[in-house]
């Protein structure tokens, strides 16, 4: 081979390594322009309004059913909630038909904008895959979490955790019945736990309205969706490794009064979709003696 063919082969492979060296190179940034782009957006995600207050919470007691998407009751559940000042502590409980025991309190404000204040979930009993507590201090950012592992073994995660100001925790329900619905917000933020504490955003989305009725009076009511978007890559991942959750659904009279009147929901990751309802109390049947 002549010294000019040799130099035109060893040309062209430095050609050849050069290109691949930049196309590696312009991976690697890409790669890099992604993570920052998430980080990036995630860090203004953090910075989402909390909603605004258009109607007031105070004091309620509701019964509520658990029911599974045939129909089966499951669970029997109450609604209780108070209001000190501009301070709410509204607390769900659901006692399973097998004994187990759903329960969550959330304590929020309402000056001008809802804002969490503290969490606390608790779920024990064979209706669950572990036993789990979940509590949230929104003012410091603290998350706890303890659980049983696979082998029955507690555990305890516990992390500082920068949480926005529409952290959603035990209130999307009140959420709902303050936005509208030609407009809702984009999202809000929501720690969940996997069981490792995971902030993520549930995504707001309105489908269109149904009809219910009460006795014989026809209603409409507002169906919001929720979607959760874990973030950034995890996002991506999630559904291919089949922990994407189903979306829930919660279904609200709107009015000069909105109502919570149903809602399709899993209580823990992976779990079962239930449904809950309102329901009203039975009486036994007796003869009133005039």
């Amino acid at each position: 081979m002549s010294h000019s063919r040799v130099a035109r082969s060893r040309s062209r492979d430095v050609r050849g390594n050069d290109l691949a060296h930049v196309i590696h190179v312009g991976r690697n940034r890409l790669v890099g322009l992604t993570v920052a782009l998430v980080l990036g957006c995630t860090h203004l995600e953090l910075r989402a309004e909390p909603i605004a207050v258009r109607y007031t919470e105070g004091l309620v007691h509701g019964f509520l059913i658990l029911r599974t998407l045939d129909g089966q009751p499951v669970a029997d559940g109450d609604l209780q909630q108070v209001a000190r000042g501009d301070q709410v502590t509204a607390r769900v409980t659901f006692r399973f038909r097998d004994g187990s025991i759903h329960d969550e309190t959330a304590v929020f404000t309402q000056r001008q904008r809802f804002r969490l204040v503290r969490y606390h979930l608790s779920q024990k009993g064979p209706a669950f895959p572990r036993t789990l507590e979940l509590s949230i201090d929104a003012t410091t950012g603290q998350v706890d979490v303890t659980y049983s592992d696979d082998e029955g073994e507690q555990k305890t995660e516990s992390e500082k955790m920068e949480l926005p100001d529409d952290l959603a925790n035990g209130m999307v329900s009140t959420l709902l019945k303050n936005v509208t619905p030609e407009a809702p917000p984009r999202s809000v933020s929501y720690v969940a736990a996997t069981p490792k504490p995971r902030l993520v955003k549930l995504e707001i989305a309105t489908a269109p309205q149904e009809r219910f009725s009460t006795g014989r009076r026809g209603r409409l009511a507002t169906h919001y969706v929720l979607k959760v978007d874990a973030g950034g890559l995890a996002g991506l991942i999630a559904p291919l490794v089949g922990k994407q959750p189903p979306d829930s659904h919660v279904w609200v009279l709107r009015g000069t009064a909105p109502a919570f009147v149903r809602a399709e929901q899993t209580l823990f990751l992976g779990g079962p979709a239930y449904r809950i309802e309102l329901t009203s109390p039975s009486w036994p049947a007796t003869t009133r003696q005039p």
